[in-house]
């Protein structure tokens, strides 16, 4: 395992304030489920489907449509805790959480507030090289998205695709540990990376597949360790929720913004009030959306069309035992298989693809090579393009192929380049390329020693400055480099030039 550090978290320091502050933030990320299917009902998930054309009797609330759970999205959940080293409760039910919006056909909608599936886990979240903070888990539950208001396409009335309803959310709930807006926006990247990995959400932020609501409070110094101590919520200010963030950037505004304006009123003499506000990005300001509900507000009950749910312990383990290498332990390994720096680990593991494809490229070669040539080369022209790793035009086959030309010395480094060049833009085989182009390194000492004995021949005068000087030997060097078409193996030409001037 890496030699992490677990810091306690730093309070972020609000510039402007009279007083000293600190914030306080806790987060509901809610993740859909990937999977084929809605939670109670076999209608499809795709997204960009026509509007309302992925709908059951049952999303659309229509009389008498009893739910049927999706054993698979339970299956996802549990893999979901597992990964965050959570609880799984064998006992868990579902309740109606009632409330009315154009977009919820049925009036209410089917979670789990008092036997969640998933208890207490964690996440520790990267802050730096060899630095880690945990933030706890409170809980994880199943339940119901609501479906999607359309306000722009008529000027008179509004229109609502029913396609996400119903579809399979899982409700992450953080304990209020993070304490700034890069930690928050950190624990969301770490939240994402785990859950692709586990292939329980695809993240995918822009889709709406993963978002945040964020609740910000600030309080004195030193009261947020009177409510770890305590456990007591009192100790912490006022919150306020702010609804749907699906960015890491506006997250981080967000935060900032939101903890001025608490700070402000309260140093003015007035009282934070508890609410649900919406971030607007083009402003960057948070504006109040409507009073915050607490769960009585909800009228939550038993849902009567499901039975409580009771899964056994064998079937828990079934699954654990199919998780796959997380982050964390796939970093731990890169640095002690393959001797690379923790930052080049922790770029190479950002996600699951970029991990495979460099560890097809490493195998059976030079581990830090291979991670100069995938991070610098590949991921920096990538990056330009505005593409992934997915989308690469090099497999790894032909990757490792150009390292294995570096690594016997049939090419320099130069060339390499070059040769990456052609296979990024062209394709091919890099060893048949090198061939069919005459690209070969020129390694036979003798043909660079008549090389180097023609050029100093010709030049008596730079001859005798080298010698006084013993730096102008990369003079020569240059001048071989250039004859040769940079083909000429780079340590053998200096050897022979160092030899020959002395």
């Amino acid at each position: 395992m890496l030699d992490l550090t677990y810091e306690a978290p730093k309070p972020k320091v609000i510039a402007g304030a009279k007083e000293d502050w600190e914030l306080v933030i806790g987060m509901e990320v809610h993740a859909q489920v990937s999977s084929n299917a809605k939670l109670f009902s076999g209608a499809s998930t795709t997204f960009g489907a026509e509007p309302n054309s992925n709908v059951a009797f049952i999303d659309a609330g229509m009389p008498g449509m009893l739910p049927v759970i999706n054993e698979f999205c339970v299956e996802q959940a549990v893999r979901t805790g597992l990964g965050l080293k959570a609880e799984i409760n064998l006992f868990s039910a579902f309740d109606r959480k009632n409330y009315f919006y154009p977009d919820l056909p049925q009036g209410y909608q089917i979670s789990q507030l008092y036997h969640p599936i998933v208890g207490e886990g964690e996440v520790l979240v990267d802050m730096g090289p060899g630095v880690a903070r945990e933030v706890r888990i409170e809980r994880i539950h199943l339940e119901q998205d609501a479906g999607k208001s359309i306000h722009d396409m008529d000027p008179h009335m509004s229109f609502v695709d029913l396609n996400r309803t119903g579809v399979a959310l899982m409700e992450i709930v953080s304990r209020p540990d993070i304490r700034g807006p890069e930690e928050a926006a950190a624990y969301v990247v770490k939240l994402r990376q785990i859950l692709r990995y586990l292939g329980t959400c695809d993240g995918n932020m822009q889709n709406g597949n993963l978002r945040a609501d964020v609740n910000v409070s600030v309080c004195r110094p030193g009261d947020y360790e009177k409510y770890r101590e305590t456990n007591d919520f009192s100790h912490l200010g006022t919150r306020c929720e702010i609804k749907n963030m699906n960015s890491m950037r506006f997250i981080q505004q967000a935060i900032e913004y939101e903890a001025r304006r608490q700070i402000a009123i309260r140093e003015d003499g007035g009282e934070v009030v508890q609410e649900t506000r919406l971030f607007d990005t083009a402003k960057g300001e948070t504006r109040s959306m409507r009073s915050k509900e607490e769960a009585h507000d909800y009228r939550y009950f038993p849902c009567p069309d499901l039975l409580p749910l009771e899964i056994e312990q064998g079937w828990v383990d079934k699954i654990g035992s199919t998780l796959p290498e997380l982050p964390d332990e796939k970093k731990s390994r890169f640095v002690s298989d393959f001797g690379l720096t923790e930052y080049d680990a922790s770029v190479l593991t950002a996600d699951v693809e970029s991990a495979d494809y460099f560890e097809e490229v490493a195998a059976n070669r030079d581990g830090k090579l291979a991670a100069n040539w995938v991070i610098n080369e590949l991921f920096g022209r990538l990056k330009k393009e505005d593409h992934d790793i997915t989308e690469s035009p090099v497999s790894a086959a032909q990757l490792g192929g150009i390292i294995d030309l570096i690594s016997k010395g049939d090419i320099s480094g130069k060339i390499a380049k070059e040769l990456f060049e052609i296979v990024y833009t062209e394709g091919g085989d890099p060893a048949e390329i090198v061939d069919k182009r005459g690209m070969k390194q020129v390694t036979d000492t003798s043909a660079i020693e008549k090389v180097v004995d023609e050029i100093i021949e010709a030049n008596p005068a730079q001859v005798e400055k080298a010698k006084v000087n013993p730096k102008l030997a990369g003079w020569f060097v240059g001048q071989v480099m250039k004859a040769t078409g940079g083909k000429a193996n780079p340590k053998a030409v200096n050897e022979i030039v160092a030899k020959k001037l002395a």
